[in-house]
């Protein structure tokens, strides 16, 4: 019996274990090249901006990612609590990287609280969320990559691959446009 009641107690003790932790106020806002670990504990906005929808949900939000050169726009096309905790950060400074011939990635200040938003098998001008990283990526090269529950959509985007290209680098912004 006393083991039993252990093992119900295991999750309150986790539970309040994780109130511990939270985001560190001392962090740079900017980005990191090293992977997240594990889920944030912060929350996204309850609020959203009549641009994006607060009564209809985010879907049709455009985002605009700006270089020093081009910008790129997409297009949020799902409403799923990673999206909403993306557009929480918004606006934001990120560095903009090639990685391995198929996207251009930019890591987070801070993981995304991802929880209920289902897997997704990305295609070409997807902008997506990897979870075990803690990274954005535009897709452009997707042959041989299927479904994946730590792939997430956040939208799509209409851009070439020289456009891409010239968004790449530091300092680039996102934010939401009217």
């Amino acid at each position: 019996m006393t083991l039993h009641k252990s093992l119900l107690a295991a999750p309150a003790l986790i539970l309040i274990l994780a109130g511990c932790t939270g985001p560190d106020p001392a962090a740079p806002t900017s980005t990191s090249t090293t992977p997240f670990a594990s889920p944030s504990s912060t929350a996204p906005s309850e609020t959203l901006s009549a641009s994006e929808g607060s009564d209809d949900g985010v879907i049709g939000t455009v985002v605009r990612f700006t270089g020093d050169s081009a910008s790129v726009d997409v297009t949020i096309d799902v409403d799923t609590p990673a999206i909403r905790d993306f557009l929480s950060m918004l606006p934001l400074t990120v560095d903009l990287e090639e990685f391995n011939g198929r996207e251009k990635i930019a890591y987070l200040p801070r993981e995304l609280d991802y929880e209920g938003t289902p897997g997704f098998d990305p295609e070409d001008g997807d902008l997506i969320y990897y979870t075990p990283w803690g990274n954005l990526g535009f897709y452009y090269n997707t042959e041989g990559i299927g479904y994946s529950d730590s792939t997430l959509r956040i939208g799509s985007y209409d851009a070439t691959l020289d456009e891409l290209n010239q968004l790449e680098g530091p300092g680039v912004r996102i934010e939401v446009v009217d």
